[in-house]
């Protein structure tokens, strides 16, 4: 402001001294504006893409210090293998080493999710670790059933009995499980897909979307609540809370129900029929 005015003030000066310079109507000197625009450097288009490419990295730290940990479906695996490791007389089909593998095979990647850096790849790995975890785990449920259908005609009934208690908890803990990881990376796309907004198209109606004005603005379903889905399908049977939107998520529910109506209804009442 006061190098402005005294510029003005040294301009009229000048034109008082030389009045010639009236009849030309330009100023000898602009505003400290225009000079500090004139001197301003035009940023480059290296410092523009520089910029974006620092605002994109800067958004996908955010993304990944926002993304779901993977703690809850960790302990969950650790939880259930667990369980099965302390039931008495279950049906095993596959060798005890291959639930070491399966365990590690599902851990290991969340874990690398959680700490890498390009989480990209990873996330890949875990989502193809499940699918294929899942795959197995319904040709080793089907003979599974299979056997205890056959230890309930053929073997002793004081052999039988707890065998078969142990063997229906534990193919009804794995199914909850195993379904619930399976609706977890499936439902639009999987976690991180769902934390991006891709787009993808619904697999399940959370009840929390009905309602908004009760619902957090940032809420997203989480692990927690495709556990609580797939032990809501094993006990009821049908949907509940969450209703099922695409032919893949009735499909699967169809199946994790016919799973626990076979283990439940038929293997347990058969074995407690049988207990002294």
């Amino acid at each position: 402001m006061y190098l402005s005015g005294l510029l003005n003030v040294f301009h009229r000066m000048v034109r008082t001294a030389h009045p010639a310079m009236d009849e030309v109507n330009v100023p000898l000197f602009g505003s400290v504006s225009h000079l500090i625009d004139a001197a301003a450097p035009v940023p480059s288009r290296e410092n523009a893409s520089r910029s974006r490419n620092w605002g994109s990295t800067m958004s996908d730290t955010a993304q990944a210090s926002r993304d779901e940990r993977r703690w809850a479906p960790v302990l969950s695996i650790l939880v259930v293998f667990g369980v099965l490791k302390v039931l008495p007389h279950h049906v095993y089909i596959m060798p005890e080493w291959v639930a070491y593998g399966v365990v590690l095979v599902g851990v290991l990647p969340m874990i690398a999710v959680m700490l890498a850096t390009d989480k990209a790849f990873w996330l890949w790995v875990e989502r193809t670790a499940i699918m294929v975890l899942a795959a197995v785990y319904a040709v080793n449920t089907a003979a599974e059933l299979a056997d205890m259908i056959g230890m309930i005609t053929l073997r002793p009934p004081e052999v039988r009995s707890i065998s078969l208690l142990s063997s229906s908890l534990a193919i009804w803990l794995t199914n909850v499980l195993t379904f619930s990881l399976l609706y977890w990376q499936i439902d639009r796309g999987g976690p991180s897909a769902r934390l991006r907004g891709t787009g993808a198209p619904h697999d399940w109606l959370f009840p929390q979307t009905t309602v908004p004005e009760v619902t957090p603005v940032d809420w997203r379903p989480r692990y927690l609540d495709y556990m609580s889905l797939a032990f809501n399908t094993a006990t009821a049977f049908s949907p509940t809370d969450v209703m099922p939107l695409s032919r893949r998520a009735k499909m699967l529910m169809t199946l994790e129900s016919t799973i626990s109506l076979l283990t439940l209804v038929i293997v347990a009442a058969r074995a407690v029929n049988v207990l002294p």
